[in-house]
């Protein structure tokens, strides 16, 4: 049984909630590095449920928010959240047979290696892509009015998608970490249509994840802790789209690459 102060429990939550919200990736990031540090007997199966529940609750706040900007591409979000289920139990699955060290590495280098290249390109390039088989022209008018036309290689992004649903279920990190570069950088979304799309698609990915957690009993003892967490991530998600609406897109894509970089570094050096 875990037992820490409700009241950091809340502020932690409300950590990842407004940075998970505004670089659309859900929480995961900021919550299994602190889980780990601050839990460090708990199994990888207990810290991935613990984070996947978390962020549903996260992301289905942040949702609500971005869908009030209307800025949530839902037609495309939809297919590739189909695409991210089966992905995301196949992960559970698979993290039932990792070892601790096993789980920080995997973790620590995937992070640390895309944080590398938002670094090297902060600035991702024009749509390229209209012409390529299986893309099609998206238009998406936010609640401002402004208007975002781009191109969507659907059978790419289904493929992506599904290895971000893998990566959701096997680290815990709501696979946001995969989906907003791969948004961005390879189907080449509009960046706060990326983030906001990819929490859409992330609802979908925490919620079977996290069912199939519950199944197998992995919250029976942690109630309370994710209790907590959940009044502090609906609250800073709700926080984070509204920054989102202040903060330009470059400046999240650097964010998103710090974090990933200190965050890589740490769990390398548990792992090691």
């Amino acid at each position: 049984m875990f037992t820490f102060p409700p009241p950091l429990l809340v502020g932690l939550g409300f950590l990842a909630g407004t940075y998970g919200t505004l670089i659309g990736v859900g929480g995961g990031v900021v919550l299994i590095p602190a889980l780990i540090l601050i839990w460090p007997e708990a199994s990888p199966e207990t810290m991935t449920g613990i984070s996947l529940a978390i962020i549903f609750a996260n992301t289905l706040s942040g949702t609500i928010a971005y869908a009030r900007q209307g800025r949530i591409d839902y037609r495309t979000g939809g297919l590739f959240a189909l695409a991210t289920i089966p992905g995301a139990i196949l992960g559970v699955w698979v993290i039932r047979f990792l070892h601790r060290e096993l789980f920080s590495l995997l973790f620590g280098f995937l992070i640390l290696a895309i944080s590398i290249f938002l670094q090297l390109r902060p600035k991702p390039s024009g749509n390229r892509q209209p012409h390529l088989p299986g893309s099609s022209s998206r238009t998406v008018t936010d609640a401002r009015g402004e208007t975002f036309t781009y191109y969507v290689n659907h059978p790419l992004g289904i493929a992506l998608s599904f290895a971000a649903g893998f990566m959701s279920g096997l680290l815990g990190i709501g696979g946001g970490i995969v989906h907003v570069p791969a948004m961005i950088y390879l189907l080449h979304f509009p960046i706060h249509i990326a983030t906001a799309t990819s929490l859409f698609i992330l609802v979908f990915t925490s919620l079977t994840a996290s069912l199939t957690h519950a199944a197998g009993g992995t919250y029976a003892h942690n109630w309370q802790l994710l209790l907590w967490l959940a009044v502090g991530v609906i609250s800073g998600a709700q926080f984070g789209a509204w920054l989102s609406r202040r903060v330009h897109g470059i400046l999240i894509v650097r964010l998103l690459a710090l974090a990933l970089t200190v965050m890589g570094v740490r769990l390398l050096l548990l792992a090691f």
